[in-house]
């Protein structure tokens, strides 16, 4: 009787360990997803951290550019205009 108490109670143990350790490897691995979804949040927020000085950028360009553009043209039109005073001067 004394074994089969022995073999009850060592099963017991045996058993208490095994059904701690799953807990664990899983406390574990959530643990681990939790930092990989911190991780891979904080990439993408540098990308798009990246992304918008970029964007922000290429419109500067872009209005420069414009300002440029609209600069030659009124010179153009303030050239084209005194031209055109010139010849009528020229021709009274």
């Amino acid at each position: 009787m004394s074994k089969i108490a022995a073999t009850l109670i060592a099963g017991l143990f045996a058993t208490s360990v095994f059904a701690q350790t799953p807990a664990t490897t899983e406390a574990q691995v959530t643990k681990d997803v939790a930092q990989a979804d911190a991780k891979h949040a904080k990439e993408v927020a540098k990308a798009d951290e990246k992304v918008e000085k970029a964007t922000a950028e290429a419109k500067a360009d872009v209005a420069k550019a414009e300002a440029k553009a609209s600069e030659k043209k009124a010179e153009a039109k303030a050239d084209q205009a005194e031209a055109k005073a010139d010849s009528v001067a020229k021709t009274k």
